[in-house]
């Protein structure tokens, strides 16, 4: 299966011991119980008062340790994330890693004439469709806001293009519990019913609290909905440390995995044993620039940090890679999504998104989604870890080779050279062959890359009877949105 290599068996990175584990999750306890949360929800606030949770005013829980406790044991240890073909793909356990988009960057800096604008359609169908032929890009997400349709209808029409660009994996954005249900029926219509699109999950949802400490409306209407139709989900908060979280990396992860807690509370009080993924971000506050940073040590910190406490917990994590502040394709956008990639599969995260983040978030580049793929790929090579096998070790070739010898002809070599790992972008030659082979450097060698595989990669269609109901779900969302108010 395509998921049995992407288990980190080689390098490892721990970023905290047990000790200080234990640490941060009694603290997250005692924030959870002393000071508590407020839920803007009446059926979460009527699910945790019925639990035993205790309620000061309309909406400050405060929720014993046990509720956790609770929630804990009955949540799964793993998931498993189908393609659109109904195979699986994604295995979400211990250490295995997965790497995909973003979503709903609000500027398309175009690949070939360098432009910054905002997304068409077009774009966004293009962006899908290039993740769904890199072949280390695991999953697909939305890419980019759409500028040239109803903005009430964005999530929709953007689900819509994944669905039609890509048979990948999905991880999706809803604005509402509404778009949610919405989403649920074009993906049951792909995949064979709601029925089967339980048993076989072909996307996850993302979803948020409000740091600090606040669980909107809208954001457990979307976690209860997932629960109730057994749909992937995480409560993930961005922090901004120094803001809406302790500008400490401890104390943003104590305050984080908090608010993470009891979005899973809710979450397992509504249907127990609903799958859920455990994970937040950081971007910490730059106090020169009031900016909030992508890829610093900061946040890679707190992502170790975050990994470490999945597996205390046995959750699957969520987190980031490929990411950067850099406010183009340049330098230090390769600098950082390299280092948060590297350390992002060797902190084991099981699922991790944003590959082609520039601008903290704002940008999206196609370039950098490109060279990710690559760097990806290098990732990969080095979680295989070593092999000390009798022939991998090769004492039987070094007997026949013997002193002052040479491998090039003996058969070991022959039979193992092909095992090296290979580039996709990388050029390898002598300055001479480069330079006949027309000097190219490796960002004109990722536009040709990228302008090939739009124009030559098409992913396996959808079933025309598909193809008909989701256009119906869409139409019908359409005409029941209120009237548009005069701004």
């Amino acid at each position: 299966m395509r998921y049995a290599s992407k288990h980190g068996a080689g390098l490892t990175f721990r970023t905290i011991n047990l000790k200080q584990i234990e640490e941060i999750h009694s603290t997250s306890l005692r924030i959870l119980s002393e000071v508590g949360v407020l839920v803007h929800h009446e059926e979460a606030l009527a699910l945790l008062a019925g639990a035993g949770a205790h309620q000061e005013g309309e909406n400050r829980v405060y929720l014993p340790a046990f509720l956790v406790e609770r929630a804990l044991r009955s949540a799964p240890t793993s998931i498993t994330l189908y393609n659109r073909l109904g195979k699986p793909a994604l295995l979400l356990e211990r250490s295995n890693v997965y790497f995909g988009a973003g979503s709903d960057t609000l500027i398309y800096l175009d690949p070939f004439t360098g432009e910054r604008r905002p997304w068409l359609s077009e774009d966004v169908a293009g962006a899908i469709r290039l993740v769904d032929a890199l072949p280390h890009l695991d999953f697909v997400m939305s890419m980019g806001l759409l500028s040239d349709v109803d903005r009430r209808m964005i999530n929709r029409r953007q689900y819509a293009l994944m669905l039609q660009n890509s048979i990948k994996p999905q991880v999706v954005i809803a604005e509402d519990a509404a778009t949610v249900a919405d989403i649920v029926e074009m993906a049951a219509a792909v995949m064979g019913g709601k029925e089967v699109l339980q048993h076989r999950p072909h996307f996850a949802l993302y979803c948020e609290p409000t740091s600090p400490l606040q669980l909107p409306l809208e954001s457990v209407d979307k976690l209860l909905l997932a629960a109730e139709c057994r749909v992937p989900v995480n409560f993930a908060c961005g922090a901004v440390a120094g803001a809406s979280t302790p500008v400490t990396v401890a104390g943003t992860v104590a305050q984080a995995n908090a608010e993470a807690l009891s979005g899973l509370v809710i979450h397992q009080l509504k249907n127990p044993g609903a799958p859920f993924l455990y994970g937040y971000g950081d971007s910490p506050l730059d106090m020169r620039t009031m900016q909030a940073l992508y890829a610093v040590p900061e946040a890679l910190l707190l992502q170790g940090a975050l990994c470490d406490l999945a597996r205390f917990y046995e959750l699957p994590s969520w987190g980031y890679a490929g990411c950067s502040s850099a406010k183009l394709f340049d330098e230090q956008a390769v600098t950082e999504a390299t280092i948060f990639t590297l350390l992002g599969a060797l902190q084991g995260c099981n699922l991790m998104h944003d590959v082609f983040y520039v601008e903290s978030g704002r940008t999206g580049s196609l370039e950098l989604l490109a060279l990710m793929d690559e760097v990806i790929s290098r990732v990969e090579f080095l979680l295989r870890g070593l092999d000390t096998s009798t022939e991998h070790l090769g004492l039987e070739a070094i007997r026949r080779v013997g002193p002052a010898g040479s491998f090039l002809g003996d058969q070991h070599t022959a039979s193992h050279f092909r095992d090296s790992w290979q580039p996709s972008l990388s050029d390898f030659s002598s300055f001479s062959e480069w330079e006949a082979a027309g000097s190219r450097s490796t960002g004109e060698r990722i536009k040709k890359k990228i302008d090939r595989l739009l124009k030559e990669h098409h992913p396996t269609p959808l079933d025309p009877a598909a193809e008909k109901e989701i256009e119906k779900i869409i139409e019908r969302a359409r005409r029941e949105l209120p009237p548009k108010t005069a701004p």
